[in-house]
C-alpha cells in the first residue's frame, strides 16, 4: 500500500530533498531571486541532520551551500513564527559572513551571503505582495546599493500561491518560481500537479514520493513534527499563562484553563494524526 506523501514543509523533509540533490537545489534558488544573475551550486557545507536537531525545540534545520562563485547561500524551510524570527535570521546571515575571515585575511575575500527562506505563514500584512528581497540600500534612493555582501530573500507561500492564482505574482504564473510555489502547497493534489511541466519540480515529486516510502525517512518526520507541535503547545500554554497571570481576579483559575486548553488542542491534534487518546495524553505528560 502507497505511504501518505510527507510534507516539505518539514524541515527534515525539506533538507532530505534539497540537500541530496544539488541540481533541484539550484533551481530553486535561482527560481526565488529570479532577474538575478543564476547560480549553480557546488557544495553542501552541512549535509548531516544532527539527532539532536531532530528533537530539538526552537531549531531551525538549514541548508549551507556554495555556489560556483564562492558565494553562501543559506536556505530554510520554516512553518512557525517565532517573536525575535528576523533578528535571529539576520544573525546567522552576519555570522556567516564574519566567519569566512580567519586573522590577518583581508576584507575584499568576503563572499557574499545570500538568504532563501521560504515562510508557510503570512509575515507582513501587505496583501499584494509575497516575494520579498532585503538589502542594504539608501533610503532615499533606493537604487544605490551599499554591497552585496548580504541579502535576504523571502517568500509568503500561502500569499505567493493565493496571488498567483489571481494571477498578479511576477514573474508569470507559468513560471519556475509559480511551479515551486504551486508544489510546496498542493503537493498532495494530484489534479493540480498533473499540469505543473516544470521538470524540476516534477522530480522533486519523484523524489518526496521515495522519500515517503522510507520507514526510517518517516520515522524521522514523525519525530520533528511532534517536536515542533510540542514547542507550539509551549508557546500557546506560555501565552495562557500570562495571559492569565494579567487578571485583575481569578489569575490562578484562568492560568489552569489556559494550560487545559493548550493541552486538550495537543491530544486533539495528536489524534487527528493517528494516535490513540491515551498515547497522546502519555506523550504530553
Amino acid at each position: 500500500m502507497n505511504q501518505p506523501l510527507l510534507d516539505p514543509h518539514n524541515d527534515v523533509v525539506f533538507k532530505l530533498l534539497f540537500a541530496t540533490s544539488l541540481p533541484l537545489l539550484t533551481d530553486l534558488i535561482n527560481a526565488v531571486r529570479n532577474g538575478a544573475e543564476p547560480i549553480t551550486v557546488l557544495d553542501i557545507l552541512n549535509p548531516r541532520i544532527e539527532p539532536e536537531h531532530i528533537q530539538g525545540k526552537f531549531v531551525i534545520l538549514d541548508i549551507l551551500a556554495k555556489d560556483h562563485a564562492g558565494q553562501y547561500l543559506n536556505i530554510e524551510m520554516q512553518v512557525q513564527q517565532h517573536e525575535k524570527w528576523s533578528q535571529r535570521s539576520m544573525y546567522y546571515l552576519a555570522k556567516t559572513l564574519v566567519g569566512q575571515l580567519k586573522s590577518g585575511e583581508q576584507y575584499a575575500s568576503l563572499k557574499p551571503v545570500i538568504g532563501i527562506h521560504l515562510l508557510g505563514y503570512r509575515l507582513f500584512p501587505e496583501p499584494d505582495q509575497a516575494i520579498w528581497c532585503f538589502e542594504m540600500r539608501d533610503r532615499a534612493r533606493p537604487n544605490i546599493l551599499l554591497g552585496s555582501e548580504l541579502q535576504l530573500n523571502l517568500i509568503e507561500l500561502p500569499k505567493a500561491d493565493r496571488l498567483a492564482k489571481r494571477h498578479t505574482l511576477t514573474p508569470t504564473p507559468d513560471s519556475a518560481l509559480n511551479a515551486w510555489i504551486t508544489w510546496f502547497e498542493h503537493w498532495k493534489d494530484d489534479n493540480i500537479m498533473n499540469q505543473i511541466a516544470h521538470p524540476p519540480v516534477l522530480e522533486a515529486l519523484q523524489r518526496l514520493k521515495s522519500l515517503s516510502a522510507d520507514d526510517e525517512t518517516r520515522r524521522l518526520a514523525e519525530a520533528r513534527e511532534l517536536a515542533l507541535f510540542t514547542e507550539r503547545i509551549e508557546i500557546d500554554a506560555a501565552e495562557a499563562r500570562g495571559e492569565a497571570r494579567g487578571e485583575a481576579r481569578g489569575e490562578v483559575r484562568g492560568e489552569a484553563r489556559g494550560e487545559a486548553k493548550a493541552m486538550e488542542k495537543a491530544v486533539k491534534q495528536l489524534m487527528s494524526n493517528g494516535m490513540t487518546e491515551a498515547q497522546a495524553r502519555s506523550l504530553l505528560g
